[in-house]
């Protein structure tokens, strides 16, 4: 049985509003894991980026959420975790994988600068690029998908809850 719970998807989606939300209803820790990568590298994620480039990050990317093992936690990814493949491999392996989907207009209401919020975009990739290049991905990756679209978090939170419940988590 796994015992913790990982979530997915695009920036802006709401994984770490949700996942704190989940982590409380069902007594589990929250991991942020945007957040514990600024910790260990002591910057932000843009300036990881700036630093390294998308490939650089991409790589600390995997090596930090590969070398999670928490017990009973709500892990909330970067949205460019699918493209860690052993850290995909690795989070598949100790959590139900919940990927939290929302259409493209919503997301682009949603986002303010891209690049203010340490996504991981290439030298001329737009919104709509990353979308259809993630969105296969994560529905590879995905044990459970949850439909956001016209979703308060309330009702967003009672879906993946109801789901995972369901899957007999």
């Amino acid at each position: 049985m796994k015992k913790n719970i990982v979530l997915i998807g695009m920036p802006g989606v709401g994984k770490s509003t949700i996942g704190v939300i989940i982590a409380k209803i069902l007594g589990y820790q929250f991991i942020d894991a945007d957040l514990v990568i600024q910790e260990q590298y002591g910057k932000l994620l843009k300036e990881i980026i700036a630093e390294r480039g998308t490939d650089g990050f991409v790589q600390v990317e995997n090596d930090v959420n590969k070398s999670l093992n928490p017990e009973k936690a709500v892990i909330s990814t970067g949205g460019s975790v699918v493209y860690c493949t052993e850290a995909m491999e690795h989070l598949s392996e100790i959590a139900t994988i919940v990927y939290l989907k929302l259409d493209l207009y919503s997301l682009e209401r949603r986002l303010g600068n891209l690049k203010q919020r340490g996504v991981v975009l290439k030298e001329g990739q737009t919104l709509k690029d990353l979308y259809d290049e993630r969105c296969p991905l994560y529905e590879k990756y995905a044990d459970i998908v949850i439909s956001e679209n016209h979703c308060s978090v309330e009702k967003t939170v009672d879906k993946v809850v109801t789901k995972l419940r369901q899957s007999g988590f």
